[in-house]
């Protein structure tokens, strides 16, 4: 084991953590109106909860286990099994890999709950959450990170598919899950309404911002160069797809917006994951400064153009930011074109599939969506039984 190495990964461990709470929990709960920000914070801190222990159990195992068949890791590894303070992956004690691996567990599936906000029901978000992770997330997970049969030596020959950090991995499955959710679950009844604070959403993007750093960096598993320029590459694209964004909504509509920047970061971001690992800062600018427009235009395509109430654009930010910088990885001779392409079809098939089945299955459990009243009350009162403000808005 390599000091330098763990010290590093024990650090960004703590910053892909920081991402969700309370960096996502903060960007979504600014978003939606003020009668329904404590229950987007409810559900962003319980599926934390929820998925470190499903993690912990299978998740685990499931995408990092011994299996060889390339399809899933098998269950050697549940709930931590022989895995001691001395057991070693790579130069890192193997429960530091587990736990960084864990925050990326928790944080995919609460990316999705950005589509379903202000109108789902609290036990349906759990249930479907935890299977979500463990039976679409930690598969696509070994495919691709644990040898699995897009990696290198798999289908696509020597070099496999190439996703640094999360584009197909974190970004396509919880963009494509979020859709098909969003569909399932309908509109909101009163859609039309502004964010309840911009403030929010601006601090919770910048405490994203920070994290990312340990979301990239970190995935180089080692405190060398390699992690040092992730994190340079991601920093740049964020900042140009923020400035980006500001201008062509200055454009567009005359007047550029903070959570309209602010979304750009997070389409920078998201665009340069897969190939934070694979290209330097001149490559990082052009796809930071082609995702705040190509981003932009998508959350006009899903929400004026096919009229699907992904609420707070998680398809159209972190799906389509992923899927165009794993394409990148190509473009930019990093990776090879069959392999990238291949590998976005065959998880986003996975993905549709597999999501499409557990609503099916989960909202015949469960309900799916609240009643009328209790949207219209909100759900921090009706099913939580508290607000955030005494006036609701």
């Amino acid at each position: 084991m390599v000091g330098a190495d763990t010290a590093w990964i024990i650090v960004a461990t703590a910053l892909v953590l920081f991402m969700t709470l309370p960096g996502l929990a903060l960007f979504y709960g600014g978003l939606v109106r003020a009668r329904n920000v404590l229950s987007v914070f409810m559900q962003c801190y319980a599926i934390a909860c929820a998925m470190s222990i499903a993690w912990f159990a299978f998740g685990y195992s499931i995408a990092f286990g011994d299996g060889t068949s390339g399809f899933w890791g098998g269950l050697g590894k549940m709930f931590l099994l022989e895995i001691t303070p001395e057991t070693v992956s790579g130069t890192l004690p193997e429960i530091l890999f587990f736990a960084f691996q864990m925050t990326f567990a928790i944080i995919t599936p609460a990316l999705i709950v950005g589509a379903y906000v202000e109108r789902v029901g609290f036990g349906f978000v759990l249930l479907f959450s935890t299977l979500w992770m463990l039976l679409c997330y930690a598969p696509v997970v070994h495919w691709i990170w644990g040898g699995g049969f897009l990696a290198d030596g798999g289908i696509f020959g020597e070099i496999g598919s190439k996703d640094f950090a999360g584009g197909i991995v974190v970004h396509e499955t919880a963009g494509l899950a979020a859709l098909i959710v969003a569909i399932f679950l309908g509109p909101r009844r009163d859609r039309n309404r502004p964010p309840h604070s911009p403030g929010f959403v601006m601090i919770g993007a910048a405490m994203l911002w920070v994290g990312w750093f340990g979301f990239n960096g970190g995935s180089q598993l080692a405190a060398d160069g390699g992690a040092a320029m992730a994190m340079t590459v991601t920093h740049i694209s964020a900042a140009a797809a923020s400035l980006t964004w500001a201008l062509w909504e200055k454009i567009k509509y005359g007047t550029p917006s903070l959570v309209g920047m602010v979304t750009g970061t997070i389409a920078g971001l998201a665009s340069i994951t897969p190939a934070s690992g694979f290209v330097g800062p001149v490559e990082a600018l052009i796809i930071g400064s082609i995702a705040g427009i190509l981003c932009q235009e998508a959350v006009t395509l899903v929400r004026n153009v096919f009229k699907i109430d992904d609420t707070l654009d998680v398809f159209a930010v972190h799906g389509v930011g992923g899927i165009f910088g794993t394409i990148m990885i190509a473009g930019f001779g990093a990776g090879s074109w069959t392999a990238q392409l291949g590998a976005l079809a065959i998880v986003g098939a996975f993905t549709v599939v597999v999501t499409i089945a557990l609503v099916l299955v989960v909202r015949a459990i469960t309900p799916m969506r609240v009643d009328a009243e209790t949207e219209t009350n909100g759900l921090d009162l009706s099913v939580h039984g508290e607000r955030a403000y005494d006036i609701i808005s």
